[in-house]
């Protein structure tokens, strides 16, 4: 019996190779994400495509899936933005809709709608409870929490294992 299936997202969203990606970042913010992030492939070395994070595909994923609890990794990576795009839906040929498109000639037409988000400058590396996380970080994992309908147990704030802060256990 599976008491938890955990999923693993991005504090943003990369794609590798082609394909429909809404909220990819064809800019100067792709590739500030690219670079603070490592975003490169292990192999090959080629650039990832970047984009803000996009709760939709999130969500979609966690409810095929059965995911039971998210881990956040990168959050330390948005760290000194003023504001923070999150997707809160899609504009499909005039349409709004806030869930992941089943067609994909809709994902193809989907321009990504926008809240703006406070972001924080502190470094948030050194953190290990969630209390430790500057009030406006917080408020964003709380965000992608509500957008994603499911609930992220775990964030990772740096690249270290140690780097870490739990919000609930994994395991029993």
């Amino acid at each position: 019996r599976l008491d938890r299936i955990v999923g693993i997202a991005k504090a943003y969203t990369t794609r590798v190779g082609e394909g429909p990606f809404p909220t990819e970042l064809l800019d100067a913010d792709g590739d500030r994400l690219r670079n603070a992030g490592g975003e490169f492939g292990t192999t090959t070395g080629r650039p990832r495509r970047c984009g803000w994070f996009d709760p939709l595909v999130v969500e979609a994923a966690c409810t095929y899936n059965g995911v039971t609890d998210v881990f956040l990794t990168k959050l330390d990576i948005l760290t000194g933005w003023d504001k923070i795009p999150v997707c809160i839906g899609y504009d499909v040929n005039g349409t709004r809709v806030t869930t992941y498109p089943v067609i994909m000639d809709d994902i193809v037409a989907a321009t990504p709608v926008y809240e703006y988000l406070d972001g924080w400058s502190e470094d948030i590396s050194e953190a290990r409870s969630f209390e430790e996380l500057p009030p406006t970080c917080q408020a964003y994992v709380r965000r992608l929490e509500e957008l994603i309908r499911c609930r992220i147990s775990g964030i990772g704030v740096g690249p270290g294992r140690e780097q870490v802060v739990m919000l609930h256990d994994l395991i029993d």
